[in-house]
């Protein structure tokens, strides 16, 4: 298996239901059913975890389901609110990485390996991702962390809801030993039936048959079971979104006012978009620079050119302007990030010699920085 990966599932807890809760306070600690009529042919969309206890799920009869818990309330299913709280949730993934799977309204895979922030700890970044989805929506979300999808989705059920479980390559084996056979991504209440019938009851169990035999047994899928009780997963997270921006920020340890110390991390930042623009073969029109102040007030400050940035110079051409648009300097800063966005392939794209600010020259040198600068656009805060 590849121990390199960094892969995470976040799962919305009882999305559907907990929002309901969310909206309508007067439901909350009650066993909320999402779906049909208790009186009609409907049937469970989604449920609470009050109302999971009296062991109703989801696409069960709403009449059988009345009949489990007769004080549940029967609420109708919101699609579009559902999905708007979806947006919300989704932006803030990419807000982490370009590489965004989303397998529903409440779920998704993230590949964190390479992520917009530069954190090496994947569960750390789990954690800070959990609570802005908390911090913004009010909702809880479980998360799976290891080193591929199958491990990252059967971890994030293990600890629901508003839990996290982190399963270390090293772990992996002797993790999916003693798990359930049902308990497997993939596994179904038909096939654990079928792998209960020739002695499969836990990973471990698995490991006992071939590849041809699991073949033999449940066709192109054995390939799957084979490789999984293994801990082997090689596919990547595949994200259907096209690339925006290229961006990198950082949360210092202690708020900042030395204007030098400012200066000499917006340079780091600057190095490492401009590397990540060079990896993914791109440039961009607008370049964003974005300032947290002690008191958590958020700014961003942007200027668009008519001429592509590419390299660290081109960035570091226009940061100076835009920096001194804040109050970094006079206001403690907690947190400085630069983006570029308005991306545009590299090949073909014809490039000018980009002078920073400050340095000397015959006006006719300076002419286009000059034309920059004025053709720069400041919003409001």
């Amino acid at each position: 298996m590849n121990s390199k990966r960094k892969i995470v599932h976040i799962d919305m807890d009882a999305f559907f239901a907990s929002v309901e809760q969310r909206d309508n306070p007067d439901l909350q600690g009650k066993p909320v059913i999402v779906g049909g009529r208790p009186d009609s042919r409907g049937v469970v969309a989604a449920c609470s975890y009050e109302a999971r206890r009296f062991g109703i799920h989801s696409a069960m009869p709403s009449a059988r389901a009345a009949r489990l818990c007769p004080h549940a309330v029967f609420t109708p299913p919101r699609i579009s609110r559902y999905k708007e709280i979806s947006n919300q949730v989704m932006a803030i993934f990419h807000d982490y990485t370009d590489l965004v799977e989303p397998l529903s309204l409440d779920e998704a895979f993230l590949d964190l390996t390479d992520n917009h922030f530069l954190e090496p700890l994947a569960s750390l970044l789990a954690q800070r991702i959990r609570k802005q989805i908390f911090d913004i929506t009010g909702l809880t979300a479980s998360a799976g962390v290891s080193c591929n999808k199958f491990l990252a989705k059967v971890a994030s059920a293990m600890n629901k809801p508003n839990g996290i479980t982190i399963i270390r390559p090293s772990e992996a084996i002797s993790f999916l030993a003693t798990l359930p056979i049902g308990k497997f991504y993939g596994v179904g209440k038909a096939t654990e039936d079928k792998m209960l019938k020739i002695g499969v009851k836990k990973g471990e169990d698995l490991l006992r048959f071939s590849r041809e035999e699991l073949t033999s047994h449940f066709g192109k899928s054995g390939e799957y079971f084979y490789s999984i009780c293994r801990g082997i997963d090689p596919r990547p997270v595949v994200s259907s979104r096209v690339r925006k921006s290229i961006g990198s920020e950082t949360t210092m340890a202690e708020d900042i006012l030395d204007v030098e110390l400012i200066d000499d991390i917006l340079r780091q930042l600057a190095v490492s978009v401009a590397a990540s623009l060079d990896k993914h073969n791109f440039g961009g029109y607008t370049l964003t620079l974005k300032v947290r102040y002690q008191d958590f007030l958020t700014i961003t400050r942007s200027a668009t050119f008519k001429t592509p940035l590419f390299t660290t110079a081109d960035i570091l051409s226009f940061l100076p302007r835009l920096l001194h648009d804040t109050e970094a300097g006079r206001r403690k800063v907690r947190l400085l990030g630069v983006t570029v966005s308005g991306l545009i392939a590299r090949s073909g794209t014809p490039y000018q010699l980009r002078l920073p600010f400050g340095l000397g020259g015959d006006s006719h040198i300076c002419q286009e920085m000059q034309a920059s600068r004025e053709r720069m656009v400041y919003p409001s805060e």
